[in-house]
């Protein structure tokens, strides 16, 4: 075996080593949780935004906002119908306007009741100000 093949061999085991240990570190230390660790499906987006709305209302800081308008986006190609809600607030002096889609939520909030210029409390990240909220499952902002 000539000096190349096997320094390519050594090279792979060196990184299949380091991807194992990698995925390993983690905290199932058993068979049965790297095992499960292996397995597990990708979150869908659905249930990424459920954990960033869940991570915001509990750690971010409020701020006052406005509403700007609502607005139903009708499907297209193979994506739901959804209904957005949008807003702006100031922090530290810069102003942001965001949307937030909240198709799921519409059981939380009267969508009738947010007109133009409604005053809310916004939720943000304070390191990512951008990353806001007005609703989520277990907080509103909307003022009635």
């Amino acid at each position: 075996m000539d000096s190349l093949r096997l320094y390519g061999l050594v090279t792979a085991g060196a990184v299949a080593l380091a991807g194992a240990y990698a995925l390993l570190r983690r905290k199932p230390k058993t068979l049965a949780g790297a095992y499960a660790l292996l397995r597990r499906k990708p979150k869908t987006a659905d249930e990424l935004e459920r954990e960033r709305r869940a991570w915001l209302a509990g750690a971010g800081r409020i701020t006052d906002g406005t509403v700007i308008d609502v607005q139903e986006l009708a499907a297209q190609n193979n994506h739901h119908a959804a209904v957005m809600l949008i807003y702006k607030y100031d922090v530290a002096g810069v102003s942001y306007e965001c949307s937030q889609d909240v198709t799921y939520l519409r059981h939380w909030i009267n969508l009738h009741s947010c007109r133009l210029g409604l005053h809310t409390s916004v939720k943000y990240d304070p390191q990512n100000p951008g990353n806001s909220l007005v609703v989520s499952e277990n907080w509103m902002g909307l003022r009635q």
